[in-house]
């Protein structure tokens, strides 16, 4: 089973977010971490993943050869896609 760490700027971006929303997100997450790759989907021209949750988004880094599964940031789906 993989791991799940947040970057600095996703712990920023999370701290931010309802209580509600932070549920459904640590819910994903934890599901997420059993079989990742049949939840998230990989990013045009990059090599990160992005997995759904509701209108938010979440943009990955899949580290294999540890099992540690790294959020780099969240955000809603109009402003992450952006940068």
């Amino acid at each position: 089973m993989y791991s799940v760490e947040f970057s600095d700027v996703a712990k920023r971006q999370f701290s931010k977010l309802d209580h509600i929303l932070k549920k459904r997100i640590v819910a994903n997450l934890k599901r997420v971490r059993i079989r990742p790759y049949s939840h998230i989907k990989k990013l045009v021209g990059c090599p990160y993943f992005r997995l759904r949750v509701g209108n938010y988004r979440l943009i990955l880094d899949i580290k294999d050869d540890k099992l540690i599964i790294l959020v780099l940031e969240l955000g809603h789906r109009k402003n992450i896609y952006k940068r």
